[in-house]
């Protein structure tokens, strides 16, 4: 079966098998109208199994993007206009992150008063978080979005 090309819109490339559906998820791309395809346990030279998400007209926002990252830090974005990638890009997370995720730690301030979370990233390969006002860190398996 074959997917029709793209005329406009993103391409989320090489994303590890079992992120797949949280970057589906976290992109909420269920609340798309436009259409999107999805390619799981696809093979893949670098990552054995590989997932990949296409979506019609849409391209996504710097805080879209850095959700994929806090998921899949090393997947790739393709920018289609005209049939034609315009743009490749490999998803990377940023030095901080504001606002994106919830503190583990309980007695954390930023779980008892309003006020935006912010971390630092101790690790962009392992994906691993250092909350400004607690220093408790995070890995991948611990955070939590907003």
């Amino acid at each position: 079966m074959q997917v029709k090309a793209l005329r406009n819109g993103t391409v989320i490339d090489h994303i590890p098998s079992d992120k797949l559906f949280k970057v589906v998820s976290i992109l909420q791309l269920d609340k798309i109208e436009h259409q999107v395809t999805i390619g799981y346990n696809l093979n893949s030279q670098l990552l054995g199994k590989k997932g990949i998400i296409k979506v019609a007209e849409h391209f996504f926002e710097e805080k879209e993007i850095n959700r994929i990252a806090l998921i899949a830090p090393k997947a790739k974005i393709n920018i289609i206009r005209d049939y034609e990638v315009v743009e490749k890009k490999t998803i990377e997370l940023p030095e901080e992150i504001r606002g994106l995720v919830k503190c583990v730690n309980p007695k954390c301030i930023t779980n008892n008063e309003p006020m935006k979370q912010r971390y630092s990233v101790v690790s962009k390969d392992q994906v691993v978080l250092k909350c400004h006002y607690c220093e408790r860190e995070m890995s991948q398996d611990e955070i939590k979005l907003l």
